[in-house]
C-alpha cells in the first residue's frame, strides 16, 4: 500500500502563491503516476495536474499557473501554485495510480491523501 499525507494549504489573497507537498510512504512511489486533485464545496472532484515518466499533464484551468513536480529521493510530490484565483479554493488531494500511464482521471487513481484546504479570498 501507499500512504499519502498532504501539507502546505492555507489562506492567500488573489494573485498569491502556495506550494503544496505530499509525503508518500510505501512501495513504488518513483514508478507511479502521481496527481493532484481538488474538490470545492458542492462540486465533483477534478484533476488538476499529474506527473509520470517525465511527462506532465495539467487541467486547462491551471495551465501556466501551477507546476507539478516530484522528488523521488524524498518520496515527495509538490504543487507550486501561482497567480491564485478565488475559483482555486478547494480541498486539494494528492493521489497515486498503480497503472503505468499519465492520466488525470479520478477513477484511474487508487491511493488518496486526506487533503489540505486552500482558500483564496
Amino acid at each position: 500500500d501507499v500512504q499519502l499525507v498532504e501539507s502546505g494549504g492555507g489562506s492567500v489573497r488573489p494573485g498569491g502563491s502556495l506550494t503544496l507537498s505530499c509525503a508518500a510512504s510505501g512501495y513504488g512511489f518513483s514508478g507511479m503516476c502521481m496527481g493532484w486533485f481538488r474538490q470545492a464545496p458542492g462540486k465533483e472532484r477534478e484533476g488538476v495536474a499529474a506527473i509520470y515518466a517525465g511527462g506532465r499533464y495539467y487541467a486547462d484551468s491551471v495551465k501556466g499557473r501551477f507546476t507539478i513536480s516530484k522528488d523521488n529521493a524524498k518520496n515527495t510530490l509538490y504543487l507550486q501554485m501561482n497567480s491564485l484565483k478565488p475559483e482555486d479554493t478547494a480541498i486539494y488531494h494528492c493521489a497515486a495510480s498503480v497503472w503505468a500511464m499519465l492520466s488525470l482521471g479520478v477513477s484511474n487513481f487508487h491511493y488518496w491523501g486526506q487533503g489540505t484546504q486552500v482558500t483564496v479570498s
